[in-house]
């Protein structure tokens, strides 16, 4: 039996396809040469661009889950080192029968499950949606830039109100740069507390995520690098009772032309850890629920001046 959810979903293309819409409207300081980490890299003051991301998070247990997250953001410099963004989130979730855990599955062999499914989906062969999430609003505080200093220190604040969840994120910036700027190395320390809906009822929980990456610009115009991430998880706001833990690595390559640019990144999970009540999330020794054993970013930029 497949969920009638699963009649009604849309392509995943469709969630790109929502934030280019307003591409027609749209004729690079604020490149973003990382997958998921954040630079210091801001939008001059007064500059504004468009940005299209689509995240795909893929492969768990067994069967099949993909879950596209889209992100339309318009960015804006409203000083030099200050930067202002607003964003319009889509999501589109595929599952079938993958997971094994017998604290999700019961008696069942395997089961429907994962982060975009709800717990009454876990009875069906698949599940599938498609829809607007809700928006973001992002400010980036520049302290010291890495261009004219050795460090780069930076404070990056985040709300999000959206179906899935509502959440608030922040994050200490930090970067150097070396050879002439060719060479970017990045980290973000990420601290996260979330409101989780997609499973029908609210549930709280934190994160706290260390990013780390390296980018050289090896060619005019193309970059590429490696990201690392170390992902913890809890069950409850500020950080208190934690439930997982995994590792994410994987490579990036950046494009930047004078009028658009344009990022791709993958990251493998090489391992993952459930304790306590997160267990029900782990098997074969990987963390799911809104992780996958693959996730791949693409990324592209147009500024308006």
């Amino acid at each position: 039996m497949v969920a009638r959810n699963q009649l009604n979903a849309l392509h995943p293309r469709k969630c790109l396809f929502m934030g280019l819409l307003v591409l027609s409207s749209l004729a690079n300081a604020g490149e973003g040469v990382f997958g998921w980490i954040y630079t210091l890299d801001l939008q001059p003051k007064g500059s504004l661009e468009f940005e299209q991301r689509l995240q795909l998070t893929t492969g768990q247990a067994n069967g099949k889950y993909d879950f596209w997250y889209s992100r339309s953001e318009l960015e804006y410099g409203l000083t030099d080192d200050i930067q202002v963004a607003a964003y319009l989130n889509a999501y589109s979730v595929d599952a079938a029968q993958n997971y094994l855990n017998p604290e999700v599955c019961g008696d069942a062999v395997s089961c429907t499950s994962g982060y975009g499914v709800p717990d009454s989906a876990n009875e069906f062969d698949g599940y599938g949606k498609t829809g607007l999430d809700g928006g973001s609003l992002e400010g980036i505080w520049r302290i010291t830039n890495p261009v004219t200093q050795p460090i780069g220190i930076g404070i990056y604040l985040e709300p999000t109100l959206g179906k899935l969840k509502n959440a608030f994120e922040s994050r200490l910036l930090v970067q150097s740069n070396f050879i002439d700027d060719r060479l970017i190395l990045a980290g973000n320390l990420v601290l996260e507390n979330e409101q989780l809906k997609s499973t029908g009822e609210t549930i709280p929980e934190s994160m706290i995520d260390i990013l780390l990456g390296a980018s050289y610009r090896f060619a005019p115009k193309w970059s590429g690098g490696i990201e690392y991430r170390y992902h913890t998880d809890y069950n409850s706001y500020f950080w208190q009772n934690q439930v997982q833990t995994a590792n994410f690595i994987g490579p990036n390559l950046h494009y930047a032309d004078k009028h658009w640019w344009a990022t791709l990144a993958w990251r493998y999970q090489l391992d993952g850890q459930c304790m306590g009540e997160g267990t029900a999330e782990c098997s074969g020794g990987n963390v799911w629920d809104s992780h996958g054993k693959n996730e791949i970013i693409a990324k592209i930029g147009f500024p308006f001046s």
